[in-house]
């Protein structure tokens, strides 16, 4: 699917919180079935105002508050999606779905298959994810992994202000349902918003190097360029990636770049075991072999539950520790 996204570059910076909130309001303006729903994103306008003054915009018959109840917010929308509206829904955490996660994995992930593409669900779960906030419990997972491991889904994130409007149009756009899951310590940042982009399942390169690829999606994006911009200091070319998509997965552009520089480091929040760079890297094995100089590294939190909020620093993923990772990709003249 291209994106068909009307618009140019804008002249005053906005946040990313912000470009959600316009992706959505110029969704709903251009396609009356548009509707948004969860908790507290109406009158309220969401915990993180990503929904400010579409209720009163819009009214409540398209944006409108629901129970605590994210397994009923999910069959409200598969029903809705069924008669033909469009919903984007909001869990109001990363780790509030999953209560939700019976109704994403078994039924709206493989409607469009199990009708043999009669039925296609055009629902977007919007799923504010990720630490560095200071959250406490079940307000800082990274649970993009279990909806990339269930067919049927389209899993994108953003990482720059004009990705959030033009990832989520798209996502809004698709026949497909879409996971769209924003990183809650970026809403605050901020940059021109440029309304026109690639379609879902394009990453894209952000820095050019020569020496290593780090691969990066949503909120250690930031993170990656500050390791390249560090590790230039110590004589080293980092090319930075960000998937932006991670399903569907750009191939292309990932084996290109790895198989000009010769080695990669896949770089996430979520847990290493079992994790979402462990596919990447393996991807990555399997298509860049030959021109691989050492084996691809993985830096990503740690084994365990979220910690507290003042460990969580410790947990991320840091400069500090892209840069041992690089430094150890066997390099023979260093």
């Amino acid at each position: 699917m291209t994106a068909t996204l009307d618009g140019a570059a804008q002249s005053t910076e906005i946040s990313l919180a912000q470009a959600v909130n316009r992706a959505l309001r110029d969704a709903m303006t251009a396609d009356e079935k548009v509707v948004v729903f969860g908790e507290d994103v109406g009158v309220l306008g969401g915990v993180f105002r990503v929904t400010d003054g579409l209720t009163r915009d819009f009214g409540e018959q398209r944006c409108f508050d629901t129970p605590l109840a994210e397994a009923g917010i999910m069959g409200t929308a598969i029903g809705m999606a069924m008669y033909g509206f469009r919903p984007v829904v909001e869990m109001q955490f990363d780790a509030f779905s999953y209560p939700a996660f019976e109704q994403i994995a078994s039924h709206l992930a493989k409607m469009r298959n199990r009708t043999r593409g009669a039925l296609p669900l055009p629902v977007v779960v919007r799923v504010p994810y990720g630490g560095g906030i200071g959250g406490v419990e079940h307000h800082s997972d990274s649970s993009e992994g279990y909806f990339v491991a269930t067919p049927g889904l389209h899993v994108v994130t953003p990482a720059t202000v004009s990705d959030a409007y033009t990832l989520l149009r798209a996502a809004i756009e698709s026949d497909d349902p879409v996971i769209f899951m924003e990183p809650k310590r970026l809403y605050w940042s901020k940059d021109q918003l440029d309304t026109v982009g690639p379609a879902i399942g394009q990453a894209a390169v952000r820095r050019q190097g020569t020496d290593a690829t780090l691969i990066a999606y949503g909120p250690t994006v930031q993170t990656a360029l500050e390791a390249a911009e560090a590790a230039a200091a110590e004589g080293y070319d980092l090319e930075v990636v960000d998937l932006r998509s991670i399903v569907p997965f750009d191939d292309a552009t990932v084996t290109a770049s790895v198989r000009k520089t010769g080695r990669a480091v896949v770089i996430h929040e979520a847990a290493g075991f079992g994790g979402t760079g462990a596919e990447i890297a393996a991807r990555v094995s399997e298509r860049c072999f030959h021109w691989l100089e050492a084996p691809v590294r993985r830096v990503t939190g740690f084994d365990i539950p979220y910690p507290p909020p003042k460990l969580e620093r410790h947990h991320l993923p840091s400069v500090d520790r892209i840069l041992d990772a690089v430094a150890s990709l066997q390099w023979e003249d260093r």
